[in-house]
């Protein structure tokens, strides 16, 4: 989004277009749901005659899903038995961007950040990780119930974990975190060890976007290994977390650097290319949308529905 786009009452021309094209599909979403709502009743009622006729159903009670990193966890509603898309969500830093800074739409205030988890959750969406997200896919395992979505953070910064963890544990939420290795001290204002264990053990999800966020394209084989495989194997070391997804540096990527990270055993990586994630996507090339501060809550919700229908990124990694 342009930095310089101008804002009325909290919203940008950009965010109102967006609005304006959300309103209309979801208008025409309606009717069909209202055409349709007719067959949806005969089929309810059928199958309770049926669950009743059976003499059962399932005991009340909470179910087992799989939490961050594949482990067990306890969800008190599920979502559908099938594959299901999800939005994927990019922060940086959560703090206010400051005088001169080079990159000021990398910047969220935390009380922006907060507003805007708020408003995604008030808006029906639960946050699930990426691992989630491919148990589901692969094997039908429901998600908790409400619109998946995932919250990602790229790069390391400390304020993820003294801005994000509160916000999203009171939620009830967890995040993945994009960890690169070098060029991030906590001097820096990067993650302590303490804390990324910290993270690891309220469940987030723990990938990378490589050893020192470095361009992966045009890399030797040598360096790129590194950057990919021996990457994993020392986060795999140092935190005892599968680190399953790869985050794209600044979103770039191509053939090449895709089979570098099948061969390291990645599951699939993360583009800057906005969209939905869905089964049938390629999992090397999964969109998602860099919030920035110019997205009020409202409009970060609106901005999220509308880009359902847009087009994924090239399997070529050709963007």
């Amino acid at each position: 989004m342009d930095a310089g786009a101008p804002i009325r009452d909290g919203l940008s021309d950009v965010e109102r277009l967006r609005m304006r094209r959300a309103a209309r599909a979801r208008a025409i979403r309606r009717r069909r749901r209202v055409a349709a709502g007719a067959v949806g009743l005969v089929v309810v009622a059928a199958a309770v005659v049926l669950v009743l006729a059976a003499g059962g159903g399932s005991t009340p009670g909470a179910h087992k899903t799989l939490g961050a990193a594949g482990t067990p966890r306890t969800a008190a509603c599920l979502g559908p038995r099938r594959p299901e898309a999800a939005a994927i969500l990019e922060y940086h830093v959560l703090l206010p961007a400051p005088a001169g800074a080079p990159f000021p739409l990398l910047y969220v205030p935390p009380a922006q950040f907060a507003a805007q988890m708020r408003a995604v959750a008030a808006a029906g969406y639960h946050a699930v990780t990426l691992d989630q997200l491919w148990e589901n896919w692969h094997h039908d395992t429901p998600l908790p119930c409400g619109k998946p979505i995932v919250i990602s953070f790229d790069n390391g910064y400390a304020a993820q974990y003294e801005v994000a963890l509160p916000v999203l544990a009171k939620l009830g939420w967890v995040g993945v975190e994009n960890l690169q290795l070098t060029g991030l001290p906590p001097s820096q204002g990067g993650l302590s060890r303490r804390q990324v264990r910290a993270l690891v053990k309220a469940g987030w999800e723990l990938d990378t976007q490589g050893y020192s966020h470095v361009g992966l394209v045009g890399l030797s084989p040598s360096e790129l290994t590194f950057q990919t495989a021996t990457t994993r194997r020392e986060i795999q070391r140092l935190y005892h977390v599968p680190v399953n997804w790869f985050c794209y540096p600044s979103g770039e990527y191509d053939p090449t650097v895709i089979a570098a990270l099948k061969a390291a055993g990645f599951r699939g990586s993360t583009t800057e290319v906005h969209g939905w994630a869905g089964p049938n996507d390629d999992p090397y090339a999964l969109p998602r949308l860099e919030v920035q501060p110019t997205m009020s809550p409202r409009g970060l919700v609106e901005i999220v529905a509308d880009m359902r229908d847009d087009p994924p990124p090239g399997d070529s990694g050709e963007h």
